[in-house]
């Protein structure tokens, strides 16, 4: 598997988002276009890293991230 990835800009960083896949809320951190193939095929997905009110980061997937209310 490819350890690449690369930082993608998103309006929402350093914001207050929500994960509308599981609700939970937190920061968004950071957003990166990620290779997350286990196989020799590379699969590109872009991924969002959310710190939660605990301080640990999550992941989701970006199309999940809306802003919180």
């Amino acid at each position: 598997m490819s350890e690449q990835y690369e930082y993608v800009p998103h309006r929402l960083l350093r914001r207050r988002v929500r994960d509308i896949a599981s609700g939970a809320e937190g920061e968004l951190m950071a957003v990166i276009n990620e290779n997350v193939s286990n196989t020799g095929i590379e699969h590109w997905m872009e991924e969002a890293y959310i710190r939660g009110a605990s301080g640990r980061e999550f992941t989701t997937a970006v199309d999940n991230v809306e802003a919180a209310r």
